[in-house]
């Protein structure tokens, strides 16, 4: 996978907060903090956008379900989101 350089400038006391977490947590180095911190980032959005389609989605079925069906259409309903985030 290609990737492209980018700048990022912080303030020297934030920088120091990155640098101990890189030392403390066992990151190899800065970049690979802040790749996994903006993958974790992207992560959250994306389940927070998720549950919000949810959200709206429950409720408008115009039929009782049971608890059975419920369950099986709810996997199903995340399988397909799954698919659709990766």
């Amino acid at each position: 996978m290609a990737t492209d350089m980018i700048t990022v400038k912080l303030e020297d006391v934030f920088l120091k907060d990155i640098d101990s977490i890189v030392k403390n947590e066992g990151y190899q180095n800065r970049t690979e903090f802040i790749r996994n911190a903006l993958r974790e980032k992207i992560e959250e959005i994306r389940l927070r956008k998720t549950m919000l389609e949810l959200a709206h989605l429950k409720g408008s079925a115009k039929k009782k379900t049971t608890e059975d069906s419920y369950e099986k259409t709810r996997v199903k309903a995340f399988e397909e989101l799954s698919r659709k985030l990766i």
